[in-house]
């Protein structure tokens, strides 16, 4: 007969510490900026090294965009963050968004998945743009500079999927529940 669960259930924030939104974020930036890095390394043989440069410009501009304006204007006002009056999520922004956008539906909290362009397929596309995009240049362009780059990207990416969401920010998240992601984590019974 197997032995029942013991192991305590993580607490749900109201208000996420300090240290787990620094970590969310930081490694948030860290991985567009070393993505953002390993794209003007790895193209910089296009153009004169304008390749890289553009290349380089446009991820970045996209990956910040799509987290830092399109995340707060579209998914945080469908977020019961968003309506907790002292509430603090783990990146934060639910706080911006209540300057910039009006109050959603938590119904269409979950619109954040399944479409062709919904932000959760932006936001892996942010993680996994830089990833997918350095592969070739390592053939093409190879140097040890980027391979340390690409492999720092691929470990923070890591990081976040078996670290930052596992034990800092999903798992303690009050819209579990209701979020696709921590649904396809598992993380809803946890």
């Amino acid at each position: 007969m197997p032995e029942p669960d013991t192991k305590p259930k993580p607490e749900l924030y109201t208000r996420y510490p300090t240290k787990n939104i620094v970590i969310y974020n930081g490694t948030t930036i860290l991985h567009y900026l070393f993505g953002s890095f390993g794209l003007m390394l790895g193209y910089n043989f296009l153009w004169d090294g304008l390749g890289g440069f553009l290349f380089s410009f446009i991820y970045l501009i996209f990956a910040f965009m799509q987290m830092y304006i399109i995340m707060p204007l579209t998914v945080c006002p469908n977020c019961v963050y968003y309506r907790l009056k002292d509430g603090l999520c783990t990146s934060g922004l639910n706080r911006f968004s209540r300057k910039i956008a009006k109050e959603g539906n938590l119904k269409d909290f979950a619109k954040r998945a399944g479409s062709p362009f919904c932000h959760n397929k932006l936001y892996m596309a942010s993680l996994f743009i830089p990833i997918l995009a350095i592969i070739p240049t390592l053939i093409i362009n190879f140097s040890v500079i980027l391979l340390i780059v690409f492999l720092t990207v691929l470990g923070l990416l890591l990081f976040r999927f078996f670290v930052v969401f596992q034990k800092t920010a999903c798992v303690h998240c009050r819209a579990k529940n209701m979020c696709p992601n921590a649904k396809a984590m598992g993380l809803v019974d946890k």
